[in-house]
């Protein structure tokens, strides 16, 4: 979900009535079979070079890499890095021709995260001609306007950010879109909700393909036991009790500071998810930006992603924050969550929860 759309958001949510919510079933993601001839599935989480979602696309990639069940791709829709929203830069595995020429037959999993251009042609063709080969097809969060813009979704029930609920409705009414819930599984289309489910939808997703003891497994490297559907989403949109924090990250905060640039490091075997969490969450504050630090070129990180620094010099950067850890004995979203309240204040800190569509009980002060 990208925010400098996000004050517009909420002024349409405050004005409009809150849609009846669809009830419905436990989703499953249907058992992996193979289609290809591939030794392990193919898993294809496309970017956009000009700007993709940094969580939509690092948490599932990550997710599934570690599991070492499946076989992941980076792949871009052009040569060269991709700049990710709203910090940091990868250098994609592969850009779609390449994709294409190594697996002529498909991908058996296309991740589609949210993008600065969900209505890029070529990107809408590319998504449509794997679905067409046989693939399916995972949105991350607002990745579900990538999809809709296909036209696959007419006649399936789908899920996205909440923020974006009354824009989907009114663009897409084909679509049944399904509220209060955190993914949905529709034949060979799943869609999960804001950036927080990316965990929950991959690892429902892994569970299908290399069953329920590796996805507790990976789960528990990120502090994650459950992986239902369970979620309220109308819990986050803007109303009395949480319009203050919305307001100070997407507005206030950037009216009243000066934005703080944030140098983060960049190492080499560090944990991609941590550091994907910690740039974003930071990056939505309204009072900071993260920036990648590193005297390397690139630095390969745990799950195999290639990262580029914004700079090789730390004194471009005003202070110095570290990527959260994962042995704090909090799950990684509560971790970062809780340093910026620390730093900025609890307003802030439940801002960022709620633009992570994350439902956070901070600790007690």
């Amino acid at each position: 979900m990208f925010r400098p759309k996000m004050l517009g958001v909420l002024l349409v949510s405050l004005l409009s009535a809150a849609a009846m919510p669809v009830t419905h079933a436990e989703e499953r993601f249907t058992p992996y079979i193979a289609q290809h001839g591939h030794a392990r599935p193919v898993v294809a989480v496309i970017g956009y070079n000009a700007g993709t979602e940094l969580t939509d696309f690092v948490i599932p990639y990550a997710v599934l890499e570690r599991s070492g069940a499946v076989d992941t791709f980076a792949v871009a829709m052009q040569p060269g890095p991709m700049t990710m929203r709203p910090a940091l830069r990868l250098q994609p595995e592969l850009d779609v021709r390449g994709f294409d020429a190594r697996f002529p037959k498909g991908a058996d999993y296309v991740i589609v995260p949210a993008v600065v251009r969900p209505d890029d042609a070529q990107l809408l063709a590319w998504i449509s001609a794997q679905y067409a080969k046989g693939a399916m097809i995972v949105s991350i969060c607002d990745g579900a306007l990538v999809v809709a813009n296909t036209g696959m979704l007419n006649g399936h029930r789908a899920t996205a950010h909440w923020a974006t609920e009354s824009h989907r409705r009114e663009m897409y009414p084909g679509t049944t879109w399904v509220a209060n819930t955190r993914y949905v599984v529709d034949g060979r289309l799943a869609s999960s909700a804001g950036i927080s489910a990316s965990i929950p939808a991959s690892l429902a997703l892994l569970e299908s393909i290399a069953g329920t003891e590796k996805a507790r497994e990976v789960g528990a490297e990120f502090g994650v036991t459950r992986w239902t559907t369970t979620h309220d989403s109308d819990a986050f949109q803007p109303h009395m009790g949480n319009l203050l924090p919305l307001v100070a990250v997407n507005a206030t905060n950037k009216w009243f500071h000066s934005e703080e640039r944030l140098g983060l490091p960049l190492q080499a075997g560090m944990d991609d998810v941590a550091l994907a969490l910690t740039a974003d969450a930071w990056s939505r504050t309204g009072r900071s930006r993260a920036y990648g630090v590193a005297q390397a070129a690139q630095v390969r990180s745990r799950s195999g992603l290639v990262w580029l620094p914004d700079t090789t010099r730390p004194a471009d950067a005003e202070h110095r924050v570290e990527a959260v850890r994962g042995d704090t004995g909090l799950p990684m979203f509560d971790a970062v969550l809780a340093s910026i309240d620390a730093r900025y204040g609890r307003t802030t800190a439940k801002g960022v929860a709620i633009d992570f569509e994350y439902p956070w009980t901070p600790a007690r002060r």
